[in-house]
This record gives C-alpha cells, structure tokens and sequence, in this order.
C-alpha cells in the first residue's frame, strides 16, 4: 500500500471532487410529481388477457416463485352437432399473482401458448400492507389496458412464412372465383 507524499492530499481530492459536481446541474428525478420516461417495452405488472386463457397451468408450472394462483372448474358443452359427443371444458374461476413473491423474470409471459399473459408498463402499484400485493384476475384485466401495441416490423425483413401462405391461398381462391364468375357471364350471354 502506496502512501501519498503529502497528508491530507486525500481530503484535497475530495474536496476537488466535490467542488466539481457543486457547479452542474442536478440530476436528481423528481418523482411524484413528474413522472419518468420508461424506455419501450419496460416490464412493470403481468396484464391477463382472460378470453385467451385456457386453464392450462403452464405459467403457474413454469413459474419458480410459484407465484401464480389458478382455480378452474369443468364444464359440458353441448355437441356441436347432431348426434357428436358432449365436450368439456375448463372454465377459469381465479387468477391471481402474488406480486410480493414475483421476480419479474417473465417466464409465465414466455410460456404461455396463447398470449393470455403481456407485461404492461404499469409500476405505481404500491400498498401499505404486503398481503394486499396478492392481485386478483379483475385487477390484472385492468392493467391490459395500459399493455403498449407490438413494435413494428422491420420493412426490410422478408414476409413470415404463414402470412404469404395465407396470400397465395387467398390469391388462388380469387383467381378461382373470378374464372367462376366470368364462366357464369359468358353462359348467361350464350343463353340470351
């Protein structure tokens, strides 16, 4: 260990330091009164999109803070046709996240099949008593309002293999009905 020549050379670079800093400006946010520009995409609250939930516990499984409270129930639907057997289905009862317990690693959004779990911006949540971080399905659908809409795609990326399938399908069902309507024009002027 390297001592300084002079004694109190320590305290001239402190104060150096401090004498610096005293001349800009502060950077200090002022919090509640003016709230922070969040960079895009931020992760605040898990938002539930519940008409695309199907009970199938893939979040609640995959989540290591087990964090995540479902209840379903079953129920018969009728058969879609005459004569078809009765099907069931899971209806959800409860969704619930205990934010006390969640780490934000955002592995139930990652897991989830079909898209009923988003991050939304949200992160004035706080309450007074720690069993009140427990949210339940109501207050999760709320927070899907605040869920900001996809980026865009590049325009210079190349077309995603299921929507020009879905053209070409769609543009041979068109060539199709336009050769079917022109056959139809061409026997009603033979028949006049």
């Amino acid at each position: 260990m390297s001592r300084s020549p002079f004694p109190g050379s320590g305290l001239a670079k402190g104060l150096a330091v401090t004498l610096r800093t005293m001349t800009r400006k502060a950077q200090t946010a002022q919090y509640p009164d003016v709230t922070p520009e969040l960079p895009p995409r931020s992760r605040g609250v898990i938002g539930l999109f519940e008409e695309n939930c199907t009970v199938c516990m893939l979040c609640a499984r995959e989540c290591p803070d087990w964090c995540i409270y479902i209840d379903s129930h079953k129920e018969t639907m009728p058969p879609a046709a005459p004569g078809g057997r009765e099907r069931s289905r899971n209806v959800l009862d409860r969704f619930a996240i205990d934010f006390s317990l969640c780490m934000y690693c955002g592995i139930c959004v990652e897991v989830c099949p079909f898209d009923a779990l988003f991050w939304s911006p949200e992160f004035e949540y706080a309450e007074t008593d720690i069993r009140d971080l427990t949210h339940e399905r109501d207050k999760l659908r709320e927070w899907m309002w605040t869920v900001p809409a996809p980026p865009a795609l590049d325009p210079g990326a190349e077309e995603p293999k299921e929507i020009a399938a879905a053209r070409k399908t769609a543009e041979k069902l068109a060539a199709a009905a336009e050769t079917g309507a022109a056959g139809d024009r061409r026997a009603g002027e033979g028949d006049a």
